[in-house]
């Protein structure tokens, strides 16, 4: 009986803080999906092309429309995450841009985004990377400066698979489901505000 009070008062002080955890999503979440934004605004003829070539992109139709949807809503959507405006809101057509992302982009490469061959969830493209990366590190060391070019961390090959894009779309489904966060997100204080439960 005394174990189950104690939990009881554990879960009643878990309560303070439970909009830290939507606040670690929205901060983490933020500044990749506005990287992304910022990215395909930047380039944005090379995107458009990329978005509605059949032949080496996705093929998608009315590019340049898709581009600035998408580049959009991350740009914007990553803002509003920040301080926790409209999270319920903007994390749907960031989660289905995620969703986009990985059935359109991704998922033909497998689960990995990094290439480990020592993966269970390595395919054959996974696998084949060792070699070129064994290849790249041996041109490196013998007519580059290994030690400096290695001195911020080991080369890795990317896969590109669907890891990155469904970790992020999971991560905005909980942002639906929590909210932004109690204490930590405008979108609790206007609720707060107006007599409402965030």
């Amino acid at each position: 009986m005394q174990l189950i009070k104690l939990y009881q008062k554990f879960l009643k002080l878990l309560q303070y803080g439970e909009g830290v955890a939507p606040l670690a999503l929205r901060l983490y979440l933020a500044p990749v999906l506005m990287q992304a934004g910022y990215n395909k605004l930047s380039n944005f003829s090379d995107s458009a092309a990329w978005f509605g070539n059949p032949d080496w992109g996705l093929g998608l139709p009315f590019p340049e429309v898709m581009v600035a949807l998408a580049a959009g809503t991350e740009l914007f959507g990553g803002a509003l995450l920040i301080v926790g405006l409209a999270t319920r809101l903007v994390a749907i057509p960031l989660g289905f841009t995620m969703l986009v992302a990985a059935l359109s982009v991704h998922i033909e490469n497998g689960w990995l985004a990094i290439a480990d061959p020592s993966s269970w969830l390595a395919n054959e493209n996974v696998m084949a990377s060792a070699e070129k990366l064994e290849r790249a590190k041996e041109i490196l060391q013998a007519n580059g400066n290994y030690e400096w070019l290695t001195s911020s961390g080991n080369f890795v090959i990317l896969n590109n698979g669907i890891e990155f894009a469904v970790t992020y779309l999971f991560m905005l489904m909980v942002l639906v489901f929590m909210g932004g966060g109690r204490y930590t997100s405008l979108d609790y204080y206007i609720a707060k505000r107006n007599g409402l439960t965030e």
